[in-house]
């Protein structure tokens, strides 16, 4: 498979250069310059959308393209050690932002092709005065690893000649030795800091001295860089805004040493492009205040040459309620940015950002990572198309239904519920499981997947308030319902008319796991009847979700009285649309607790077809030609627009058989009804969904 991600060619493109080629200066994998598309100043590009679209994915694939041959550093501000400090270490003396640093840091210090080792001597001065405020001599084995390893970021040299861990050692041997007394350890390990640093001639001894002058400008430090570093390691133990004020420096120190390792002739000749900083879900806490910094120093005047992509979950940020991150910023999709992203940073800090908000793939390019991923295989010809139905698009979903694909097309897997329920092993040393729970696993982390199970077949906020009062628990209630559904705005899930989960293909995961929940679907039946109460009232909305519930539970029988009753007088556009509502309720036939059917065949393609025709008494009374028409119908369209199995072709022409025999009922509304033949059938073989049509001569509907 292409080492490059399907559908991201507009920031990877080398011909014309994509985004990533036009800020860092460099074409990806290639040790090749790229003009700049912004030469001063340089936004800070946030890739934004929901879980599934890829952006963590698309960052590690940003890291893969330029190690090696520019510093390059990704850090997940969702990882545990960004959470809580270590167990040993005062949380006083340690932030997630702090952390964030030194794991930058390291990683920036990684070898590149034709470049000396970047040291940071100004963050490892800031990030030792801060450390010192945890430590005392009781606690020596802690403080020699913590003072090594922030020390070790000093040094321009290559670990592997030694000399940076000898240093390294020595220096943390005189840090020691000041601490042979009780007492507060911050100002004397800052003394025997700047001491080490003034010992020596070498260049390396002279960059730390410059280094360690930076903080003669901490406000109030008077000129004195041991009072600067005194008073930063006070400010950080403060907490609050003293805290944020503290690591904003610091942030500025570790940027203060890029640019020191890019400036003059001779750095800048063997350093090609810019350096990359990648922040994946920068919504988190450490992320959220890395960004904020460097905005606002930006803002400021404050300039640095690094390029930052981050990966912003959804559009809001923690805390924020429902306002927009970022307010002033750019937006831009993708494919907005594939020539030039058109940005010009403005006054305020967040307009120094871009937000580009990544798109779902494409059909074509979902038919090709099933190709790829499916080589070799003999593949059903519906099943990209049908699997891009499902995901709509999304990268995860299809990246893990192409591996299901490979691994249970050969055992008989003959649908996409079959590739969902099949055990899939996404990595070679884990045993595989079904390929449903891996995807909800990644897609609703955090707990409550219980709840969102039994709410997914909820249509609204009065539904999901039902269904809790009648199959949850009694703690979780109504701000469980609400808590849901904020959740599910903040990260990025979109919101849809109808339906209290709005994302079709995370609905369609959680109802298969729904309905897998037991193995005689005891709750797949409880949450479908109390819906049924809760839309017993009179009035056609009710009816239609009444009705809709009544087919999930495989009773068909209400839903065909109702549409044929209806058809003679109902406009038909109101009942074409009834007809997909009701039509589109989830079909899960029984399994038993291996996964297997208890039936032998779904049965809808059959009746569709008209097979089983003979063996369905028709009700005394009605006109049995409509009955069975009807019937036919519904059949047609619930098995078509099923998101879990591959569109019968053979059904798509019996649909458009009936509708065109139905158009023939109805003068007054023929086109509308002929139109539909025409495009249902169509849209379904494709993979698309399917609407009522609009047509001019039928009230523009």
């Amino acid at each position: 498979m292409d080492r490059r991600l399907h559908g991201r060619g507009p920031l990877f493109d080398t011909d014309p250069p994509g985004l990533a080629s036009r800020l860092v200066g460099l074409r990806p994998y290639q040790l090749r310059s790229s003009p700049y598309e912004h030469a001063v100043d340089v936004p800070f590009v946030v890739f934004t959308g929901g879980r599934g679209l890829g952006k963590s994915a698309l960052l590690a694939q940003v890291r893969a393209a330029y190690q090696g041959h520019t510093p390059v550093a990704l850090v997940d501000g969702e990882e545990p050690q960004f959470a809580v400090a270590p167990p040993e270490r005062p949380v006083a003396a340690w932030s997630p932002v702090a952390q964030a640093l030194t794991t930058i840091a390291e990683q920036l210090a990684g070898p590149v092709k034709g470049a000396r080792r970047i040291g940071f001597p100004r963050l490892a001065s800031g990030l030792l005065a801060v450390a010192a405020g945890g430590w005392s001599d009781r606690d020596m084995p802690r403080m020699r690893q913590e003072a090594e390893r922030i020390l070790l970021l000093n040094d321009s040299r290559s670990f592997l000649d030694g000399f940076a861990g000898r240093w390294a050692a020595k220096v943390v041997a005189q840090l020691v030795s000041t601490m042979s007394h009780t007492g507060p350890v911050v100002e004397p390990i800052i003394e025997a800091t700047l001491e080490s640093f003034s010992e020596g001639v070498s260049p390396t001894h002279r960059r730390l001295r410059r280094a360690v002058g930076w903080y003669r400008d901490y406000p109030n430090a008077g000129g004195n860089p041991k009072l600067g570093l005194i008073l930063l390691s006070g400010h950080f133990r403060a907490d609050g805004d003293s805290r944020a004020h503290a690591e904003r420096h610091l942030v500025r120190a570790l940027l203060a040493d890029l640019d020191d390792a890019y400036t003059g002739v001779m750095q800048r000749s063997h350093r090609l492009g810019r350096p990359v900083v990648l922040l994946d879900n920068v919504q988190a806490p450490a992320g959220r205040a890395f960004m904020e910094y460097v905005l606002r120093d930006r803002a400021d005047g404050i300039r640095d040459q690094v390029v930052f992509f981050a990966a912003l979950r959804g559009q809001t940020l923690p805390g924020g309620g429902t306002f927009r991150a970022l307010p002033h910023a750019a937006r831009r999709s993708l494919t907005e940015v594939t020539r030039a992203s058109h940005w010009e940073p403005g006054a305020s800090p967040s307009s120094r950002a871009l937000l580009v908000s990544l798109p779902p793939l494409t059909p074509d390019d979902t038919l090709h990572l099933m190709g790829a991923a499916c080589r070799g295989l003999t593949m059903p010809p519906q099943l990209p198309h049908a699997t891009h139905r499902l995901t709509g698009g999304s990268p995860l979903g299809s990246t893990l239904l192409a591996v299901s694909a490979r691994q249970n097309l050969p055992r008989g897997a003959d649908s996409l519920g079959a590739l969902l329920t099949g055990d899939v092993a996404v990595h070679e040393d884990h045993t595989g499981r079904p390929a449903y729970r891996e995807l909800l696993d990644r897609l609703v982390p955090g707990g409550r997947l219980d709840e969102l199970t039994v709410l997914a077949a909820a249509h609204d906020r009065a539904s999901a308030l039902a269904l809790a009062e009648a199959r949850l628990p009694d703690d979780f209630g109504a701000a469980g319902v609400l808590g849901l559904e904020e959740r599910l705005a903040e990260e990025g899930w979109p919101t849809t008319a109808g339906q209290f989960v709005g994302d079709p293909f995370l609905r369609a995961l959680l109802l298969l796991r729904l309905h897998h929940l037991s193995t005689d679907h005891a709750e797949w039946q409880a949450t479908h009847r109390a819906l049924i109460d809760h839309y017993g009232g009179d009035g056609a909305d009710a009816a239609r979700y009444r009705l809709h519930h009544e087919l999930a539970l495989g009773s068909a029988d209400f839903a065909v009285a109702h549409l044929r009753d209806t058809f003679p007088g109902a406009d038909v556009g109101a009942w074409l649309s009834a007809l997909l509502f009701i039509a589109s309720a989830p079909y899960f036939h029984a399994h038993d607790s291996e996964g297997r059917d208890f039936a032998d065949r779904d049965h809808r393609a059959a009746i569709a077809l008209g097979r089983m025709d003979a063996a369905h008494p028709v009700p005394e009374g009605v006109d049995a030609v409509l009955h069975l028409r009807v019937r036919r119908l519904l059949h047609a369209v619930w098995q078509l627009t099923d998101p879990l199995v591959l569109p019968d072709p053979q059904v798509a022409e019996r649909l458009r058989f009936e509708l065109e025999q139905l158009s023939n009922l109805r003068p007054g509304g023929t086109a509308l009804l002929w139109r539909a033949s025409r495009d249902w059938p169509a849209h379904a073989t494709a993979g698309r969904p399917l609407h009522v049509p609009r047509d001019d001569q039928d009230g523009g509907r």
